[in-house]
């Protein structure tokens, strides 16, 4: 829709701006690799495993079938939307993943733009802060933001992969087709413009 495109392309024009900070980030002390900095490493070792697609995608089906074993039309919504979600996104990324070809800064391959962490965790928050509001949403943006880090601390992505890897699931999370019409889900809208088809 225009609105997700119109957030793909600030988020695209917001990566651009910060590609030259890729190399200061990567060669600062925030990665933990590279200067063996053992208790930042500790820190963030465990955005690995939550933002894999692995646990994304699972929990996201935890949900759904939770939902619709226990009869909770709400609960079976959200997880239906974080299936959703995850599908496409991760979809997206890894096709530009495989189109873009970027090494990683640790030179481990050529899949590092963008961080498919990152868009994964940011679609899962976006999908949460859509359905439960700023209560579930500030937790859920916070911890995607620590998964995003994580990626810059154990030298798997560069700052641009990580923030066009957000630029990515914002947007695909935000029009969810089980929330419209959703009484309650008016005062939890995004605070920048979208298209009234995604409303």
């Amino acid at each position: 829709t225009q609105g997700t495109y119109h957030l793909l392309g600030l988020g695209l024009w917001t990566t651009l701006a910060l590609r030259p900070l890729d190399e200061p980030i990567t060669t600062s002390r925030l990665n933990a690799e590279l200067w063996e900095n053992t208790g930042l490493d500790r820190t963030f070792e465990s955005g690995e495993l939550l933002g894999s697609a692995l646990l994304q995608v699972g929990w996201a089906m935890a949900t759904y079938a939770i939902g619709k074993g226990a009869g909770k039309p709400g609960l079976a919504a959200l997880g239906r939307d974080l299936v959703r979600v995850q599908t496409l996104t991760q979809g997206v990324t890894q096709i530009i993943k495989y189109s873009v070809r970027r090494t990683r800064p640790d030179g481990s391959s050529n899949s590092s733009f963008p961080s498919g962490h990152t868009s994964g965790s940011f679609a899962t928050a976006t999908v949460l802060h859509r359905h439960y509001g700023w209560k579930a949403g500030v937790p859920a943006f916070s911890i995607a933001s620590y998964i995003a880090a994580s990626r810059l601390s154990e030298n798997k992505h560069f700052l641009s992969d990580v923030a066009f890897g957000a630029a990515i699931g914002l947007p695909l999370g935000a029009p969810s087709p089980s929330t419209v019409g959703r009484p309650g889900l008016r005062s939890r809208r995004w605070p920048w413009p979208v298209a009234p088809e995604c409303r």
